[in-house]
């Protein structure tokens, strides 16, 4: 299965509301990053932030929960 970004987050907390609520609505996802940025906040800038992942295929659908539709 291929991931795409969906967004990217500064800290952990909003990272995982959103991955919590796309987790909800059975979206495939995943963070990448979230545990280096978590231990050294100041790596965020340099590694692009916590990552949020989606699965490909649910990317539309995924941006959609996020927007509140």
């Amino acid at each position: 299965m291929k991931y795409v970004l969906l967004s990217s987050f500064d800290n952990y907390i909003d990272a995982h509301i959103a991955l919590g609520r796309l987790e909800d609505a059975y979206i495939n996802c995943h963070l990448r990053d979230d545990h280096s940025v978590t231990l050294n906040p100041f790596l965020s800038n340099a590694i692009g932030g916590i990552k949020l992942m989606v699965a490909e295929s649910q990317a539309s659908r995924a941006t959609e929960v996020l927007a509140g539709n």
